[in-house]
Order: structure tokens, then sequence, then C-alpha cells
């Protein structure tokens, strides 16, 4: 759900790294979110499906150590080093200093995105946030094999005699548009809703 804001915004840029050509969007963040809220905005503005685990990698300003933020591993045996995003906010990492981010998901796939913040600037009044402002491309799906395997299945669909192309046209349940992105078809996600049902699925 988006909401009105009168604060300031970071506007970032996120780019699915190894993309050909690239596959892109840019969005505005109240600059109060956690590192969890800006997951949820870029997996509704890529397109995931926030089915699988997430990591952001960042430099601190303060020591330049690097942070890694995302869920961590509630098993109880050890401490895994991960900071938990819902309690991390942007603010004291991000700055104009200290604008760049990887943010990894799926770990099987190895979705890896830049994250770059472009600039800081005052909500507009009447406007809601998160917004996409921009981008380039469809999201791969999911579960395609990471950016090598998205590769192949672009090249299978670009052969209807292809022994595959049936097969991974059911796959995907229809056709599929590599260069089709509106920013207009955007919706985001209130990020506590995603966070209840994320916690009632750990519990």
């Amino acid at each position: 759900m988006e909401r009105k804001m009168t604060e300031m915004i970071y506007q970032f840029k996120i780019l699915l790294q190894g993309s050909k050509p690239p596959i892109w969007r840019r969005i505005q963040v109240p600059a109060s979110y956690s590192f969890y809220e800006l997951h949820v905005a870029i997996q509704d503005s890529m397109g995931w499906y926030d089915c699988h685990l997430h990591e952001f990698v960042m430099k601190t300003p303060t020591s330049l150590m690097e942070d890694r933020i995302g869920i961590p591993d509630d098993d109880g045996w050890e401490d895994d080093g991960v900071l938990p995003g819902w309690e991390t906010e942007l603010l004291p990492y991000f700055s104009l200093e200290n604008p760049k981010a990887e943010y990894m998901y799926d770990f099987g796939d190895g979705w890896a995105h830049l994250i770059t913040l472009e600039k800081i600037l005052p909500a507009q009044s009447g406007q809601t946030y998160p917004w996409c402002l921009k981008g380039k491309r469809a999201c791969p799906p999911e579960d395609c094999g990471g950016v090598w395997g998205y590769e192949g299945l672009l090249d299978i669909l670009s052969d209807p005699k292809h022994e595959e192309y049936a097969d991974r046209l059911e796959w995907l349940g229809g056709e599929f548009d590599s260069e089709e992105f509106d920013p207009k078809d955007i919706v985001f996600e209130d990020p506590k809703d995603r966070y209840k049902l994320f916690s009632e699925m750990r519990s």
C-alpha cells in the first residue's frame, strides 16, 4: 500500500547485474524506511514474488566494514552475522557519499542487484511513496536459473521450432515479452502486511 509522505525521499536505481540488455528500475522511497521495507519495494518494482531469501551487503559509513542485512538464521545454533532488515534503518547507511549496496535475491539462482542512491529529495505534495518512476524490461521469471538460465530461456523462446519451446511456454503459463515494462503497472504492497505474513510463516 502506498502512503503520502511529508519527509525526505531517497531515489534509488536498481540494476539487475549481468543482465544484457540491462534490466533496471528507478524508485523513490521514504528515507525513514528500514532495509526490509526497501526490500519489499525492490521486490514489487522489479516483479519478483518474494518467495526466496534475500540479503543486502553494504559498507557502514563509520567503519567502512561491510554489514550483511536481511533475514538472520533463526535456528538458534549460531549467530550468522546478518542484521535483521526490519530493525535496521536506511538512514545510518545511505548517503550521497556512501550510495551503493549489493542486494541478493534467491541464493540458488543468485539474482544480484546493484542498488545506487541517486538523489535525496523532499517529498512531493500529494505524491504517494514508494513510487516507481521508470524502468526497462521485464523481470525474469522466478526459478529460471539466474542470469545465465534466463538467457538460455530467451534463446529457446526466440525459436518456435526449438524442441523445448512448447514445454518452456507451458512452464511460463503463456507468452512472455522480455521487453515489456510499464511503471504505471507497479503496485506496492504495504511492508507491514508483508512482514506480518513473513512472521506467520516463520512461527
